[in-house]
């Protein structure tokens, strides 16, 4: 990756973590651990956009049933 096309960012990791990246770069499943770190983040954030995503389908769906229940109580209920 070019410096170009990313920034730089200070990030702390308690030690184990570091020794496993550390063993992952090690065994050359990651050429660094930048590589690594960018992975896991990438992974991540695709996995939380998605979590997010059916939620807020998932919210919008409770909304327009509510509704729905709203609409029906008025025309049916009288209230």
């Amino acid at each position: 990756m070019r410096d170009a096309d990313s920034e730089k960012m200070t990030l702390r990791l308690p030690p184990r973590y570091l020794k496993a990246l550390d063993f992952l770069v090690e065994v050359d499943d990651f050429p660094s651990r930048s590589e690594a770190v960018r992975a896991a983040i990438r992974d991540f954030v695709y996995a939380r956009v998605e979590l997010v995503t059916d939620k807020l389908k998932k919210m919008k769906d409770a909304e327009r049933t509510l509704a729905e229940a709203e609409a029906f109580k008025r025309e049916y209920m009288n209230q």
